[in-house]
């Protein structure tokens, strides 16, 4: 399974001119809870310095329904698409990345818009 997205994936997400708010879900398998962590504890601040936060993070204690084996999920807020894009490409998110690479045996990201509450 990938750990990061494809050329098209990625063009895609970038290529999308809605300027509203970003909530990245994360669905991970760990490989390594160290590494992971290393990169956890410098992403944030990464995040932050883009207008972002993380609005919930958690370990999945039971699957319902379906199939899945995911050790944790995370909710990460972004001012906008940009300011995701931003921070991936900073020379400092590029140094912590490889712990990233190393922590995860495979994930899922989505990129989620806000709905309104009815």
């Amino acid at each position: 399974m990938a750990t990061v997205p494809n050329l098209e994936q990625f063009a895609h997400f970038a290529a999308a001119t809605d300027d509203s708010p970003v909530v990245m879900l994360n669905l991970i398998k760990f490989s390594d809870r160290t590494e992971y962590a290393a990169y956890g504890a410098a992403v944030l601040t990464l995040v932050a310095h883009q207008g972002g936060r993380l609005l919930w993070h958690g370990e999945p204690r039971q699957t319902l329904i379906g199939e899945a084996d995911w050790d944790y999920v995370a909710l990460v807020e972004y001012p906008d698409r940009k300011a995701f894009l931003n921070m991936v490409t900073t020379p400092e998110y590029q140094r912590i990345h490889q712990h990233r690479e190393a922590g995860i045996a495979h994930t899922v990201l989505l990129a989620c818009d806000a709905l309104a509450v009815a």
